[in-house]
């Protein structure tokens, strides 16, 4: 069973609650510069005190049970009224430097707050929420730089009545977390702008949409390429000019090449018309010449591309039929092409190979496992992961733990997204837009789309060995603006995805690009 009762809870509460008088929140006299009982297998079921560990607040809500992560019991916080509990442990005789916490977590989700945290420590206070998952056991992590040789390890539930969450398996090691890479995709942005686009801050001052994200935090932005759009935006020319304002913003740049004149994805890998009737000979050149020559162009005006992206969601292949994962010796080809030319233009240039589905681990091994095979050259995997299509938070993390292991690669989000409301701003309607369709626990809100973000991030900080390199939100700018559809052919189509963007249907930059500022 899941859901975190034991049996004698009728007896055991008016005891534990009793203890909330005499709890103190002042550190153990006992305090130790190593982590105690991180495993709360010490005690046995029904312990409100676990051993090493001390309560402050609604105590009765806090306790050990049966059903741990790895070992026979956890730490479960739950009551059936709104209560606020914090289970803490306070260390001292602490080496100064970087310091990680690490912990097996699971919650109903609900709460005010539910989170791990570092403090006392030196420097500002360092908190992980925990994601909602009911079922699965999610592995998170805080780092921190401990400056004054102690540290406070800190549980903590400000929850309404019947919220629960389970803590299994602490660990207190030295070493640091956090993501180099906060990024967002705005190849919406240009036509937006052209065609009456408004961006404002979150007090309505009207403002550059690549400023103000950047001052949310926002450090690498993704521009698709196209090679002969229909309405002439996604291609060179365009975002040549776009990677003039993301780098005199002080930001990275990652260059996501489709090799198509419209969208590539799983469904759909269709070669540009310019390369239509080409052979696999000619379509390798194909792929080198315009790799090369867009990635030349934007090192030529002093904004050299900082990753590239050879395909994408490349799941099938690309340049079908020729690039097929039917024939993988071909796709191989194209794509150490497209890796030969991003080195050419700059050995620096991290390459990235790009799938979509996270939450989908035998898939994404099967891929990775031909690319080993075949000999496909490439730095950094990317993966989209979106909530409502891909699959558990727990199951994603398992695709980028296993493929960060096993191919000795960092990893990283290279598309996610959530609402943050089901309503539309245009006529087409939205691509999620029930509440049957939102991930359990996240809610199409304001609060909701920020909790999916962190949620998100988290996971892929504690990707083990520091392989996790960070998240790209998915069409940060495409607001419903007329002219500004999904469809480069048709000036008259919808957007579909504006319920998604971080700035609100009053141009208003939104709540969620809080997550920007994550480690």
């Amino acid at each position: 069973m899941f859901h975190p009762r034991r049996t004698l809870r009728a007896l055991l509460l008016p005891l534990v609650a009793g203890l909330a008088l005499v709890a103190l929140p002042a550190p153990s006299a006992q305090a130790a510069s190593t982590l105690t009982n991180g495993g709360f297998e010490s005690d046995g079921a029904g312990v409100a005190g676990p051993t090493g560990w001390s309560e402050y607040g609604d105590t009765g809500a806090s306790y050990t049970e049966s059903g741990g992560h790895s070992g026979s019991y956890r730490l479960s916080q739950y009551a059936s009224s709104a209560y606020k509990v914090e289970t803490y442990q306070y260390l001292s005789g602490l080496t100064n430097g970087n310091h990680t916490l690490t912990a097996w977590v699971r919650s109903s989700g609900g709460q005010n707050s539910a989170y791990i945290s570092l403090k006392n420590c030196g420097s500002s206070e360092q908190r992980t929420d925990l994601p909602v998952s009911t079922s699965s056991w999610v592995r998170i992590v805080t780092s921190i730089n401990v400056t004054n040789n102690q540290c406070t390890i800190s549980i903590n539930s400000d929850a309404n009545a019947g919220n629960w969450i389970n803590v299994d398996d602490l660990t207190f090691a030295s070493g640091s977390t956090g993501l180099s890479v906060k990024g967002a995709d705005i190849s919406s942005l240009a036509k937006s702008e052209a065609l009456g686009g408004v961006y404002k801050t979150s007090s309505g001052t009207a403002g550059d949409a690549v400023t103000i994200l950047k001052n949310a935090g926002m450090n690498y932005a993704r521009l698709k390429v196209w090679v002969n759009p229909a309405d002439g935006y996604n291609n060179k020319t365009r975002v040549l000019a776009m990677a003039k304002r993301i780098k005199a913003a002080g930001m990275k740049l990652l260059v996501d090449f489709h090799y198509s004149d419209k969208w590539a994805d799983p469904g759909a890998q269709s070669k540009p018309a310019a390369w239509s009737g080409h052979s696999y000979s000619q379509l390798k050149t194909d792929v080198y010449n315009h790799t090369y020559d867009v990635l030349n162009a934007l090192k030529s005006q002093g904004t050299t591309a900082d990753m590239v992206q050879v395909g994408n969601e490349i799941n099938g292949g690309m340049l079908w039929s020729e690039g097929s994962t039917d024939n993988w010796s071909q796709l191989a080809g194209l794509i150490n092409s497209g890796y030969s030319a991003v080195k050419a233009v700059s050995s620096g240039t991290q390459v990235a190979l790009h799938l979509a589905n996270a939450g989908d681990d035998s898939t994404v091994r099967w891929w990775f496992d031909n690319a080993k095979t075949y000999g496909i050259n490439y730095d950094v995997i990317g993966l989209s992961y979106y909530g409502y299509w891909h699959g558990s938070l727990a199951a994603a993390q398992t695709t980028l733990d296993d493929v960060a292991s096993r191919y000795s690669k960092p990893v990283f989000i290279a598309e996610t997204a959530y609402p943050f409301t089901l309503a539309q701003d245009d006529s087409l309607e939205n691509q999620i837009d029930t509440t049957g369709e939102l991930v359990t626990g996240y809610p199409a809100t304001s609060a909701g789309q920020l909790a999916w973000m962190n949620a998100v991030a988290n996971i892929v900080e504690a990707v083990p060995n520091g392989r996790g390199l960070g998240v790209f939100y998915w069409e940060a700018t495409w607001t419903a603006v007329a002219g500004n559809g999904w469809d480069p052919t048709d000036s008259t189509s919808g957007n579909g995805w504006e319920n998604q963007a971080l700035f609100g249907y009053d141009d208003k930059a939104l709540p969620a690009m809080a997550w920007f500022s994550h480690r």
